[in-house]
């Protein structure tokens, strides 16, 4: 038998795969790689890959053979059962020691179940988070692995080599955590990325439906925004959006896609996390259901002629004040975007065991991935000061900064309901910033009604927390009480 000779293999040679070969290729790594329809495999030696120090397999067998111990191989298949089904194929080849990597989009659950299983086998299990799709792949992604970590210090050295770099060559990958830990973490991300999505076609309904603002003129909006301290990837993607022109009509491409979208899943799981954690994550639900509420086109279109509301007007106030206005609405409720999607992996931390260090989590999405900013250096520092820092708004950077717009924000938000402009992400932004901040709430109301129907039972302002109380509403009730409180 040949002496192995891959660093690691990969299977699955699709998209993200492929450019994940070629990057690890391009950082002296030699990877043996395998794909279920193996003419795949042999095209890809025959193109991108010709020439280079890939081996290619034309099964799983010939792939594990090809690998230096302890044998690393990465997963990069369809999320769900057809990972089980690599796994099941692999495992009985694989000895103890070796470590097996899921780099999908998987459900964070699926993570944990899968490295206890394998653990009680003797293998070693990573479900790795990677974000920055064709071209981070292929330049730098960024790497959110999770798992066994017995396995890190055997996938650091490519994974690290492999990912983007900031602040002087500092890797965008880092050992996220225990067990599913990595890729809920991406889940956030990808969350996250739901509402800075969602945030940006609100600010551009906006700017065309009020203000008529063409494509040309979106474009010198976005090119400023960029340069200040909106500076993304996405606003920048956005801002080149709106310069292409369709090669055949001359006209620019964005008006001439159809206002549909859809979704992998992954924003769903991150409202549906929320939701058992208790935390809330409105602004990335709204995104979630904004997405949902476009795909009902038809039903759209007929309520357009059926459903009355307000005229949208030509804007009569001040164009750039209200530009600028807009900038602001923008850049505050981003921030609540990530401050939510911080409060949520403090929260699972707490609930899971494991350890996320929010600031680490920071610095691996300044680069490489799809929300990547200049922004995120910013909420690294914030969780330099105060790694315990239960909401990035009480951060005192992040405060100023939401007071700065705050105005702006206010103005927008007002314009919009007037005007019957939906703003779904932006307005329940404000809304969470302004529940955050109420030391009141009406919820002793609620908590009457409950007690009322329910017997739920509720706290007094009078007496001291952790005492409960239910009141005979109707003095047919009783004094039986319900036997669980649910806050």
């Amino acid at each position: 038998m040949a002496t192995p000779t891959a660093d690691i293999g990969l299977i699955g040679l699709a998209v993200m795969g492929e450019n994940l070969v070629l990057n690890m290729e391009d950082h002296g790594f030699t990877v043996a790689v395998f794909n279920r329809t193996t003419s795949r495999v042999d095209e890809f030696l025959a193109g991108r890959a010709k020439g280079k120090k890939i081996v290619g397999c034309h099964s799983v067998e010939e792939l594990v053979a090809s690998l230096k111990r302890p044998r690393k191989i990465m997963i990069m298949v369809k999320a769900g059962s057809a990972v089980d089904a690599v796994i099941d194929q692999l495992a009985p080849l694989l000895e103890p020691g070796d470590i097996l990597i899921d780099g999908g989009n998987t459900h964070h659950p699926d993570t944990t179940r899968r490295t206890r299983a394998l653990k009680e086998k003797g293998l070693l299990f990573i479900g790795t988070g990677v974000s920055g799709g064709e071209e981070g792949a292929l330049r730098g992604p960024s790497i959110m692995p999770g798992g066994n970590p017995d396995a890190w210090p055997h996938v650091k050295p490519i994974f690290q080599a492999i990912a983007a770099k900031v602040d002087g060559n500092v890797p965008c990958c880092d050992w996220v955590g225990p067990e599913g830990a990595g890729h809920f973490v991406k889940m956030v991300h990808n969350g996250i990325e739901y509402g800075d999505m969602q945030l940006i076609c609100e600010a551009y309904h906006l700017l065309h439906a009020l203000l008529g603002f063409g494509a040309d003129a979106l474009h010198e909006v976005f090119d400023r925004w960029n340069r200040g301290p909106l500076d993304s990837y996405l606003i920048e993607i956005t801002r080149d959006i709106f310069g292409y022109r369709d090669p055949e009509s001359g006209q620019p491409m964005v008006d001439l896609i159809l206002d549909t979208a859809g979704q992998k899943g992954t924003g769903k799981w991150t409202v549906i996390s929320s939701a058992e954690l208790g935390v809330p994550l409105t602004l990335i639900a709204e995104a979630v259901y904004a997405r949902c509420l476009s795909a009902l086109k038809e039903e759209r279109v007929r309520a357009s002629g059926i459903l009355k509301g307000p005229a949208v007007e030509s804007f009569s106030g001040n164009v750039q004040q209200f530009v600028d206005d807009v900038e602001m609405a923008l850049y505050a409720s981003k921030i609540i975007s990530y401050a939510q999607g911080f409060a949520l992996m403090r929260a699972m931390a707490r609930e899971s065991g494991w350890t996320i260090e929010n600031g680490s989590v920071a610095l691996m999405w300044r680069g490489g991935c799809i929300i990547r900013s200049a922004f995120l250096g910013k909420i690294k520092e914030a969780f330099d000061r105060n790694p315990a820092l239960d909401n990035l708004m009480l951060d005192p950077y992040f405060q100023g900064e939401l007071e700065r717009s705050q105005s702006g924000w206010r103005r927008v938000a007002s314009v919009a309901v007037s005007h019957g402009i939906p703003i779904p992400a932006m307005s329940s932004a404000l809304a969470y910033y302004d529940g955050y901040r109420s030391d009141r709430l009406p919820t002793n109301l609620l908590q009457a009604q409950r007690d009322y129907f329910g017997a739920h039972t509720y706290e007094r302002t009078d007496r001291p927390r952790g005492e409960f109380f239910h009141t005979n509403w109707t003095g047919r009730g009783g004094t039986t009480a319900s036997t669980t409180y649910n806050a």
